[in-house]
């Protein structure tokens, strides 16, 4: 963290949006010029986006809030809260130090160095623009009973953002949040522990928020933000402590009922109950009709074999545009 101290100061100059000049920067920061240039660069390469006019400084092409601590857990009730402006992985974090932390412990980011999805792959994770977050939770019911776990979790933000004005929030099977039929956020819970033994869980979540155009062609898929589902956008700050309570509340029911108890509200934000969608197993392509969950956290698809359960870590769900 020591290493990036002169850029997160220099972030907080900047976040308000307006022109700060290098010199000034310089001044208020006890450095020269030209390492101010130098400490620009390198907060570019985090993935904000600054402008340099002649004569006027430097000025972010957006301003926006930083996450802070005290105000996030001013709003919510959490055991735990550790907010690290740069790191590695929210989630390796918290699975690095499972065994010392409490249930409902929280680790939030601005920019995650190597953010990771599901399946090893890369999480793009620009500095301000999202949110990156990570939760430890205790399941004494042991690893069998984590199963469908992302999808609750995925309920659970989802009716969070609901009522924070974003209406039209979707959930798509097995870890996605999806708006207009763009992926949003992306969940990914991470496990260990024995057969007959407490589950130790880490649940990651990535929500775009003001993610730039530019990066389209980095995250591989149709991607949308929540500035563009939710108006006007709540703060960061407020949007985490909101993510947090809404979380370890339904994380709580899920503790008394199971899957079960929540087969019929995945289907009230289920983004393709009823539609045409392909499921990809490796090179297989397998196509139907999505027909909501069962009360294992199955996918439910109707093929011309008749409705069939899959349910899997390798099993990829898309819309289907050959019907």
């Amino acid at each position: 963290m020591k290493e990036h101290t002169t850029k997160l100061a220099l972030i907080r100059f900047l976040a308000d949006g307006q022109f700060h000049s290098g010199e000034a920067l310089g001044e208020a920061l006890g450095i020269s010029r030209a390492a101010i240039s130098k400490h620009i660069k390198g907060i570019q390469e985090w993935g904000l986006d600054i402008h340099r006019v002649q004569g006027k400084g430097y000025c972010l092409a957006a301003g926006f809030d930083l996450l802070d601590e005290s105000m996030i857990l001013a709003q919510v009730d959490c055991p735990s809260l550790t907010l690290i402006p740069v790191i590695d992985s929210t989630n390796q974090y918290m699975l690095d130090r499972i065994g010392q932390l409490p249930k409902g412990a929280v680790c939030v980011a601005e920019y995650q160095q190597a953010g990771r999805g599901r399946r090893g792959r890369q999480w793009l994770s620009p500095f301000g623009s999202n949110l990156y977050l990570s939760m430890y939770w205790r399941l004494d019911a042991g690893v069998a009973a984590a199963m469908g776990l992302s999808l609750v979790v995925g309920l659970a933000v989802a009716k969070t953002l609901q009522k924070l004005g974003a209406a039209e929030i979707k959930v798509k099977w097995p870890n996605d949040l999806y708006f207009q039929d763009k992926k949003l956020a992306g969940i990914l819970v991470e496990m260990s522990g024995k057969a007959g033994d407490a589950a130790h869980l880490v649940i990651g979540m990535g929500l775009n928020l003001t993610m730039a155009n530019t990066d389209t062609d980095t995250v591989g898929q149709p991607w949308s933000n929540l500035a563009e589902a939710c108006e006007p956008m709540p703060d960061r700050n407020q949007l985490a402590a909101a993510i947090i309570d809404g979380v370890t509340e339904t994380l709580r029911r899920y503790e008394e009922v199971g899957m079960a108890g929540f087969v019929d509200e995945w289907d009230q934000y289920d983004n393709f109950l009823g539609r045409p969608v392909k499921l990809l197993i490796g090179d297989k392509v397998v196509r139907g009709i999505a027909r909501g969950i069962n009360a294992q956290g199955a996918l439910m698809l109707d093929t011309e074999q008749g409705k069939i359960p899959y349910l899997g870590g390798e099993i990829s769900l898309r819309k289907d545009d050959s019907r």
